[in-house]
């Protein structure tokens, strides 16, 4: 897989690049997330039978680190990512849509906010933060059908990133749904 120069090597550090399916319909969502080199990185644990979507963010070891859940009561679609310890790592907001491209904004509580833009139905758009793309999402480096990568700029938190195109994946999933 190849990915874009734009994140290029940031002070000797590369990117990282991983490899998501898109959600089927199916019992749990559950799914693996895969690293360039094919090996398994993150598995993302859909509970089924519960009030509100949620999705547990694991470790390859299968240590949990985020709970990503919506929220019941919003005026947009909104969904929190939360540490184990409960407190709240980001929250993804969908703020506009309008014919070229979608436009998400997520807040950081301890760093900077992100905001999301592209084409979020097609899995092409990118995540930027204080001016700066910190990633790219795209089908387009894969001939497999239903399967997008994730590049990531380097000095990035990467379950974090990976946390969020999984919470935008279930949000733009149920509004598909509904």
């Amino acid at each position: 897989m190849t990915g874009f120069s734009s994140l290029g090597d940031r002070g000797g550090e590369s990117k990282h690049i991983y490899r998501m399916h898109e959600k089927l319909i199916s019992i749990g969502d559950d799914y693996w997330i895969e690293d360039e080199k094919g090996e398994r990185a993150f598995y993302v644990d859909g509970k089924v039978l519960r009030v509100r979507n949620t999705l547990i963010f694991k470790d390859a070891q299968g240590n949990d680190l985020y709970k990503i859940q919506e929220r019941l009561l919003k005026i947009r679609d909104t969904m929190d990512i939360r540490r184990v310890d409960g407190d709240v790592a980001a929250t993804v907001k969908k703020a506009l849509i309008n014919i070229l491209r979608d436009n998400w904004k997520v807040e950081v509580p301890d760093g900077p906010d992100m905001e999301i833009h592209g084409n979020i139905l097609d899995h092409e758009y990118r995540i930027d933060s204080e001016g700066q793309q910190i990633a790219e999402i795209s089908k387009k480096w894969f001939s497999i059908r239903d399967t997008y990568g994730v590049e990531i700029a380097p000095g990035q938190e990467d379950a974090l990133i990976l946390a969020i195109t999984a919470a935008i994946d279930q949000m733009e999933h149920n509004d598909r749904s509904n």
